[in-house]
């Protein structure tokens, strides 16, 4: 099969929304978590998150998010933020990549697919109080195309004049990871040359919030000190941390990328995919389905576990979902393994849909970089005989990455990535 090359990256998250930038702050263990001041959270039990620092949140990003450095102000009125974060993500990859102005002849073989797990939420919350309130005459008709998952692909295409392969993932919190995962099998068969490929995510609302929190998800025990509150594998975590953003990569076919002279970040090499098969919500204790996924990606990249040097896992910070992850990976790596593995989400919160495409951009920043990023708050950890990077960054040889997303449902979904040889 063909081989698939990085060749861009774009992110919008809580910590910024220039990757370089979104790096160095990662790396310095700073946190992107903090109190919701956007929307009252009185009756809800938990009142922090990850949102996109901008001028509506209080943050300490040097560079704020500015939806009409992306969309025009008209656009902005009939798009959910979910469909702007993916825009914005999707702009400063194909600008990261040199193919802001595409070619013509490349543009019936570039193609986009962006997943997100909830889609348009919070327009979908604003709507329905419009209609119960005011009636359905005063319902904008701009509400459906506003609040599709597919409409941020569809989107990103349209800005891009890109004919090729127009697709949308929804698989809950491992949509991003396998929106990358199916591009690079589309460059791998020949369907596509270039493919724009991510998640996003935009579900910091009233609704999203309470529904989480009715479902006892989210950490309510650190609402008075929020950076506190992700700490992945530490016996002190109480739940996760929901957040939002968009991260996207631009695939593309090796040679084709050579061919023009590409900056080119490294490869997908691998792609694994499973099922839990044993609940809705709670994942296998023994993270049966995770041990399946890390395998399955692990024999098509043709990598022995031996040869990880870095696992950016899904640690999301809840009691079951770490420590089934983190048995899974033990069972994976074995005794006595170098691997260093952290969750970046102990920075930022969970993205949920864009979570695992935001890791991926994570995960090739580290194989360009040589360091891997920390895991905050880890204090008191499970034990293992994992290297989990706490608290601080740790410079090390990366060569081959491996990226875990999981999610509701039971869908587990892991990438391989390895530097160019």
């Amino acid at each position: 099969m063909r081989r698939v090359a990085i060749t861009g990256l774009g992110i919008v998250c809580p910590l910024g929304v220039k990757v370089d930038e979104v790096w160095a702050r990662l790396l310095n263990g700073e946190s992107g978590v903090k109190k919701i001041v956007s929307f009252s959270t009185d009756d809800l039990s938990s009142k922090i998150a990850g949102q996109v620092p901008s001028e509506h949140v209080e943050q300490k990003a040097a560079t704020l998010f500015d939806p009409l450095q992306y969309v025009s102000a008209r656009e902005l009125d009939r798009m959910d933020r979910f469909v702007v974060y993916a825009i914005a993500a999707a702009t400063d990859a194909m600008r990261d990549a040199g193919l802001e102005h595409i070619a013509d002849e490349d543009r019936e073989n570039a193609g986009v697919i962006i997943g997100s797990g909830i889609g348009g939420l919070p327009c979908i919350y604003d709507t329905s109080i419009v209609l119960n309130e005011k009636g359905g005459r005063r319902v904008s008709p701009f509400f459906i195309p506003a609040s599709l998952i597919n409409l941020a692909a569809g989107h990103v295409s349209m800005r891009f004049g890109l004919n090729g392969p127009n697709h949308a993932v929804v698989t809950a919190c491992a949509s991003g990871t396998h929106a990358i995962g199916d591009a690079a099998r589309m460059i791998q068969v020949g369907a596509a040359d270039i493919m724009v490929a991510g998640g996003t995510e935009a579900a910091v609302c009233r609704i999203g919030v309470a529904g989480f929190a009715a479902a006892r998800a989210l950490s309510t025990k650190y609402n008075d000190s929020p950076e506190e509150a992700s700490r992945p594998w530490d016996k002190g975590r109480d739940g996760f941390v929901i957040s939002e953003g968009a991260g996207v990569l631009i695939l593309e076919e090796m040679e084709h990328a050579k061919k023009r002279g590409a900056k080119i970040y490294g490869e997908i090499v691998g792609y694994g995919m499973s099922g839990d098969a044993y609940h809705v919500t709670a994942p296998a204790p023994n993270g049966a389905g995770a041990f399946l996924a890390m395998r399955n990606a692990l024999r098509m990249a043709k990598i022995n576990a031996d040869e990880i040097d870095y696992i950016n896992a899904h640690g999301t910070s809840t009691l079951p979902g770490d420590l089934g992850e983190l048995r899974a990976v033990e069972r994976i790596l074995g005794a006595g393994s170098k691997a260093s593995m952290s969750s970046t989400k102990s920075s930022i919160g969970h993205l949920l849909g864009a979570a695992g495409a935001v890791e991926a951009v994570f995960s090739v920043m580290a194989l360009s970089n040589q360091v891997v990023p920390p895991t905050l708050n880890l204090h008191d950890s499970e034990e293992t005989f994992v290297d989990l990077v706490p608290l601080q960054a740790k410079q090390r040889e990366v060569k081959v990455v491996l990226s875990n997303s999981f999610g509701f449902g039971g869908t587990n979904a892991s990438l391989v990535f390895r530097g160019v040889k």
